[in-house]
């Protein structure tokens, strides 16, 4: 069994834990929080399973490393807090641990990685003899794999399209709603993930591992982006009320250009409430929905909607890129000690986990 440890206990913690105590490959045991309040407390509680796993939370950090786990689930946000991320990370790898997160979006794309944090990686993987894979949805499994996978049923193809289409109020995090996306805030703010480059930043790997695959070579990545206003005010069950005349919906491309033409397109469409931008792409259902469109012959469309956590559509989505981590462990730990991207791990089926619950 392969030791693990999962480091933070929010929306990708939850799911974590849950996924390493149905992996039948991994053994929990260690959880490390932040909030005091959740030290001391069993993962089994802080998880949302309805029994107790006999691990409880602490937050030594120096303790938990000092039991050398063999892989570390890193699931605590590297949103704001990039810098502090990547230390943490780096700490771990230099343990010795196979670690994956979906924290570091530079680091999608280990290749085109900017050197001032590939490097640090790098050398903890050499002092220590750990690993590193990051992945996650939106960037990911759904503008990495299963677009690709999708490819090879197609006879030729025009136009690669990946989209995100979501409500963000099922999205349990207030502050990158409001302040990194900027729903709610005045049409004239400027939010962070919506500024120039910065999707680049975040999705041009996803961009550039696509066009590897598919073997062809980028002329350059764009950008698009249009914004939306609330016409009316709008109470939400999860994060209050969104003004009139403030954001309410954002839709953007990251653009992979070959021969002059857009032809691989990471889509993201983001509503605080169905009523904003009504005439945009919307889930065939429900609150949110991860699509695959290839337009050429034949022309296929795939949508895949995941739910958990009492139905909610971005709690699924966390569960599933967890599951593409958490299940890339056993294969990492066969592997040679490196630094890996999607193009790299496969895959796999669900191994030993037919008809399974979490023990």
């Amino acid at each position: 069994m392969i030791s693990t440890a999962v480091w933070g206990t929010g929306n990708v913690g939850r799911a974590a834990i849950r996924a390493v105590e149905a992996h039948p490959a991994l053994t929990l045991t260690n959880v490390l929080v932040h909030n005091p309040d959740k030290v001391g407390r069993d993962a089994g509680e802080l998880s949302g399973l309805d029994h107790q796993v006999g691990v409880a939370a602490t937050d030594d950090i120096d303790a938990v490393l000092a039991t050398k786990p063999r892989a570390v689930v890193y699931a605590a946000s590297g949103d704001i807090r990039p810098d502090d991320a990547l230390a943490d990370i780096v700490r771990a790898i230099r343990a010795g641990a196979i670690v994956v997160t979906p924290a570091l979006y530079a680091l999608y794309d280990p290749r085109n990685a900017p050197a001032e944090i590939r490097d640090p990686v790098l050398a903890a993987i050499a002092e220590g003899g750990g690993s590193l894979f990051v992945s996650g949805v939106d960037p990911g499994w759904g503008n990495d794999v299963l677009p690709l996978l999708i490819s090879g049923l197609g006879g030729t193809i025009d136009v690669l399209r990946c989209q995100e289409i979501f409500d963000y109020s099922t999205y349990d995090q207030p502050d990158s709603v409001r302040y990194l996306v900027g729903m709610g805030q005045p049409m004239d703010y400027q939010p962070p993930m919506l500024a120039p480059t910065v999707p680049t930043m975040v999705w041009g790997g996803q961009i550039r591992l696509m066009a590897r695959a598919l073997g062809v070579e980028l002329d350059e990545i764009r950008e698009t982006l249009d914004r939306r206003p609330l016409e009316a005010t709008i109470t939400t069950a999860s994060m209050g009320e969104f003004a009139a005349g403030t954001q309410g919906a954002v839709r953007f491309e990251v653009q992979g250009i070959v021969a002059g033409e857009p032809r691989i397109v990471i889509e993201h469409v983001t509503r605080i409430h169905p009523t904003c931008a009504p005439d945009w792409p919307a889930p065939a259902d429900g609150d949110g929905a991860h699509r695959v469109i290839i337009e050429g012959r034949p022309r296929i469309e795939v949508t895949i909607e995941a739910t958990d956590e009492n139905g909610n559509r971005s709690a699924g989505g966390n569960a599933t890129a967890v599951g593409r981590l958490v299940s890339a462990i056993d294969w990492l730990a066969e592997a040679e000690p490196g630094l890996y991207d999607a193009l790299d791990i496969p895959l796999r089926p669900a191994v030993g986990k037919l008809g399974r619950k979490n023990p």
